[in-house]
């Protein structure tokens, strides 16, 4: 059974850091694109990260040069580091699998929905000014 499980969210101070984890199960996580996604109140989901199964990364332009996504092959894991947050990256924070190679190379991960592959429950963030 596929489970997609993040963890790592909470509460900081603008200008504070977190590391958000996603635990993989029932699938090799490194065979797929894997994407952090961001939903705020009353706004539309964004495609905030990817990477590829060749490890090629992809970044909003909203979060480029603040955060950064990683995997961990051996423990089926992707990680986001979020630094330099802003009051305008509270949201919640899902992990999921959409689609494969090109879906990341080409952009079309970016809006990659919930009837798209395998998503996570999510986990909030909450960036105070």
């Amino acid at each position: 059974q596929v489970h997609l499980v993040e963890s790592g969210g909470g509460s900081v101070q603008a200008g504070g850091s977190l590391t958000l984890s996603c635990a993989a199960s029932g699938f090799t996580a490194m065979d797929y694109c894997m994407g952090w996604f961001r939903q705020a109140p009353g706004k539309e989901r964004e495609g905030v990260t990817a990477i590829s199964s060749d490890r090629s990364t992809y970044y909003a332009d909203s979060v480029k040069g603040r955060f950064s996504i990683s995997r961990d092959v051996a423990n089926n894991k992707v990680y986001l580091q979020l630094n330099s947050l802003k009051s305008e990256d509270t949201a919640m924070y899902y992990c999921a699998a959409v689609g494969g190679w090109y879906d990341c190379y080409s952009g079309a991960w970016r809006e990659k929905g919930t009837d798209d592959g395998y998503w996570g429950q999510g986990t909030q963030v909450t960036v105070s000014s």
